[in-house]
């Protein structure tokens, strides 16, 4: 028996790195999983590791970045499941560049691949259990898991557009989280820190795997664990949380609030603001500081 058993799970990028570990992990855990990649030769791969394990999986390459691909993926689902309980949105890809040098195409591609993917199955899913629940008059247990980043919480030098995507996904998390908690849907996000193909580049020095046995404190399937109890029945009361994951160490992001402040109950003056915005800087906790700084 298993945490995730009679759940249908699609996983997007799970061809490779923090994808593939989420999807091992909750077929372990008794889900069937739609192990979606663009490069089918790799999802099919993951599916024959699954289906060796004794697990439930099914391979798919459709497009997420359109509602027809998401159209599709969540098809395949229900047609080898029969019903699908979530998604944990993690395909993505870099395009990094100082922003002076970023191009228009590498910032439509970054935001279209992270922030419009992970709208196009949310979108199609939400809906689909929006009409189960007006349907049978009861709610069901959805899950939305998003991948954030935390470029997108605190901003990284060479990645303005990694990190607006990514920034952007946490503020989705938390709208969908208040929206469609009604119909039984919790949505959550995460922001890893693990070896996987878009961490070769900066930091494939950092996280490399260590050649003494020590603990691999940047292997994907450190992150795998809060995946699936987050896909789980368990986590119904859990949702609109950021978790930051890395090595063993899990965290809540705890993200922005109301600050210091000063109301005058009038207009300011230009001239007398400098005083005050001194003031309040002087008194706000300081932000984390920029990735690379």
């Amino acid at each position: 028996m298993g945490i995730c058993d009679n759940r249908s799970i699609i996983v997007t990028g799970a061809g490779g790195g923090l994808g593939r570990a989420y999807a091992l992990a909750l077929a372990a855990e008794g889900a069937g999983v739609l192990v979606n990649d663009i490069r089918r030769e790799a999802a099919d791969v993951v599916v024959s590791e699954i289906v060796a394990a004794g697990g439930k999986a099914a391979g798919n390459s459709d497009d997420i970045t359109s509602m027809a691909g998401a159209a599709n993926i969540v098809a395949a689902a229900v047609e080898t499941f029969g019903d699908v309980h979530g998604v944990v949105n993690n395909a993505g890809i870099v395009r990094d560049r100082m922003f002076t040098s970023l191009s228009e195409d590498d910032w439509d591609l970054v935001v279209k691949v992270h922030l419009k993917g992970h709208f196009c199955i949310a979108s199609t899913l939400a809906r689909r259990w929006r009409d189960q629940v007006k349907a049978r008059g009861a709610k069901i247990d959805g899950r939305i898991i998003n991948t954030s980043s935390g470029a997108g919480l605190q901003g990284s030098i060479g990645q303005s557009n990694y990190a607006a995507a990514k920034g952007g996904i946490a503020s989705l998390t938390l709208v969908q989280a208040a929206e469609l908690g009604r119909y039984g849907v919790t949505a959550n996000a995460l922001a890893p820190a693990a070896r996987t193909s878009m961490t070769e580049g900066p930091f494939g020095e950092l996280m490399r795997t260590p050649e003494d046995g020590s603990f691999d404190h940047y292997a994907p399937e450190n992150v795998a664990p809060i995946v699936v109890w987050l896909c789980s029945p368990y986590s119904a009361h859990v949702s609109g949380k950021v978790f930051e994951v890395e090595g063993g160490k899990l965290a809540i992001a705890t993200g922005w609030h109301g600050g210091p402040g000063r109301d005058k109950k009038a207009r300011w003056n230009p001239e007398e603001l400098g005083e005050i915005v001194d003031a309040l800087v002087a008194e706000a906790p300081p932000a984390q500081k920029v990735f690379g700084t």
